[in-house]
């Protein structure tokens, strides 16, 4: 890995219970994580959820959109893994894949190389649809793009929604970066949500917006990036993929070139 500018500061954005690994890759370069969480991931009532696990014979496909996805589907049924293996199963990324195997449920598809709902369309055994049924598991809300694709291509498709995603409450936490902003000593921002950036706008307050825009911001489509485009941002590098090793390389190749710029280069 290419080594990067110490004394640097990275704000990892993600839910507590997921920042682990990403806070240790930026160790492992010298540099410090901020921990601040801009989303908390809760589980949702499992009203629907229990009819829908009751009934998980009728469905051709399930699709994982995400690790909370599997982790909150098991969790809404008592941690069995039986009622999954009669369908065939979707992840939409590695890392998905990676929690349903962990989990003893087999992957029948993972997209070839694009890790993301459109890499997942672009599958053949997404193509031919016509009279299968699709239910789509996930957080409450969210891309309407998959569900519309299949059912443009003949599927017949549901949600299981299980977690929702909420802001959390304004802590200590939040008075640390905002002084870290108004020092200039926040140097980068990691996102992999759209909602974890529009959380983190509202959590900082109208008066550091200038402040916070101005920092180097790593995130991990182009829809984010697009998200942050509007929002003001003015320095935005996407990764490669969604992986934390793929974050921290950008966030190592952002770093050297703000170097590059502060040493007269740029």
């Amino acid at each position: 890995m290419i080594e990067a500018e110490n004394h640097y500061n990275v704000l990892v954005t993600r839910p507590a219970h997921q920042a682990d690994t990403l806070c240790g890759l930026i160790e492992q370069q010298g540099w410090s994580p901020v921990r601040f969480p801009t989303l908390d991931i809760v589980a949702l009532e499992r009203n629907k959820t229990s009819v829908q696990l009751d009934s998980l014979l009728q469905w051709d496909w399930l699709i994982f959109i995400s690790t909370n996805a599997v982790n909150f589907a098991l969790r809404a049924n008592n941690g069995k893994i039986d009622a999954f293996k009669a369908c065939s199963i979707a992840a939409v990324g590695k890392a998905t894949e990676k929690s349903l195997q962990a989990a003893g449920i087999a992957v029948d598809l993972l997209p070839d190389g694009q890790f993301n709902t459109e890499g997942l369309l672009a599958s053949p055994e997404m193509k031919q649809l016509k009279g299968k049924k699709c239910l789509i598991v996930r957080g409450q809300g969210g891309r309407e793009t998959l569900a519309n694709s299949l059912r443009e291509r003949g599927a017949v498709v549901d949600y299981m929604e299980v977690y929702s995603r909420v802001i959390p409450a304004v802590d200590a936490a939040s008075e640390n970066v905002s002084a870290m902003l108004k020092l200039g000593k926040l140097h980068a921002i990691t996102i992999t949500s759209g909602d974890a950036l529009k959380n983190l706008v509202i959590m900082m307050g109208a008066e550091l917006h200038d402040k916070l825009k101005a920092v180097s911001l790593i995130v991990i489509s182009h829809r984010i990036k697009a998200l942050a485009e509007e929002i003001g941002f003015k320095s935005i590098a996407v990764t490669t993929n969604p992986s934390d090793i793929a974050i921290i390389e950008t966030v190592v190749m952002m770093s050297l070139g703000t170097q590059k710029i502060n040493n007269g280069e740029g």
